[in-house]
């Protein structure tokens, strides 16, 4: 059984742009949208990856994970009704909210998804920032206040990271993406997000976005403060109890497989290409007892596993 590829789902937002279109090569639904995330693997009730090609093409990534999951997937795995990992291409042409996602021990009471992600630094203006935690001598009085009076900015730290950086978002981690970015994010499959802060800006009719203000001060880590970009360990990026990811840099020729072949991986085409048609931006579904996957070029990937 050979690779998976999934039809991309493409998400306009306010703050995206057509990178996915210039950069991927992709095509978007439209020609002036500006789409700000492309869901790559997705199993949600109201988002569902396809299949592109083989014996499995039409069917969900939900029919592969419920009917078929010893075969593809393999064994050990969470035994979970939908598929625990999402994965997006975001272009973040515009800066993001400020925001939070729930931690499991509140989520349900406010009636969403705990999330926990991570993300891979594809791209990034020479300036463009990141903005995660609080700066030294926040509080949440101080942070409370900032929200009444618009200048919630001045209590976010900010970091300036370079292409190939990354950061992992545990939930509680108050964030926000700022313009001039594109970036791989890796997450738990939720889709649960506060808001706390959005510039102060509003659309073409005056109006400004819905804010969260009340979930957001109950999920917020007001201990985490100016946190930095993390180090890699050896080639792992990141390793929690919801996925495990490693960066790998292939020479022509070079292969990649399953790190246990009775066990499923995501590889994500970083740069380069494999197997001389899965360009650089496409995320696989590399089933167990797959064969490896070859560098067609220097190639660069991503590989994402689930902790047994």
């Amino acid at each position: 059984m050979s690779a998976f590829t999934f039809k991309p789902l493409y998400v306009p937002r306010i703050w995206g742009g057509r990178n996915l279109e210039s950069i991927y090569h992709r095509e978007l639904p439209d020609t002036t949208s500006p789409y700000g995330e492309a869901w790559e693997i997705v199993d949600r009730e109201e988002a569902q990856s396809i299949v592109c090609d083989g014996a499995y093409a039409g069917k969900s990534l939900h029919e592969l994970w419920k009917n078929h999951r010893s075969k593809i997937f393999g064994t050990g795995l969470p035994d979970s009704e939908r598929f625990p990992i999402l994965i997006k291409i975001l272009d973040c042409s515009e800066p993001l909210s400020i925001q939070v996602h729930p931690p499991a021990s509140i989520a349900k009471l406010l009636g969403g998804e705990p999330k926990t992600e991570m993300w891979y630094i594809a791209d990034a203006l020479p300036e463009a920032k990141l903005h995660v935690g609080l700066k030294r001598g926040a509080t949440r009085e101080k942070f409370k206040e900032s929200i009444a009076d618009g200048t919630v900015a001045e209590l976010v730290h900010s970091i300036t990271p370079k292409k190939g950086d990354f950061l992992f978002i545990e939930s509680g981690r108050l964030h926000a993406i700022g313009a001039g970015f594109l970036i791989h994010e890796i997450q738990q499959n939720s889709d649960t997000t506060y808001r706390v802060f959005d510039w102060n800006r509003t659309d073409k009719d005056g109006k400004a976005r819905d804010l969260h203000v009340e979930q957001s001060l109950a999920c917020i880590d007001f201990d985490d403060i100016e946190p930095a970009l993390e180090t890699p360990l050896g080639n792992t990026l990141v390793s929690c109890e919801h996925f495990i990811t490693t960066l790998h840099h292939l020479a022509t020729g070079e292969s990649i497989a399953n790190p246990q072949p009775d066990r499923f991986s995501l590889i994500t085409v970083i740069s380069g290409s494999l197997d001389q048609k899965h360009p650089k931006g496409q995320t696989l579904l590399l089933p167990k007892s797959a064969p490896p996957l070859t560098a067609t070029e220097p190639t660069s990937v991503l590989q994402i596993i689930i902790p047994s």
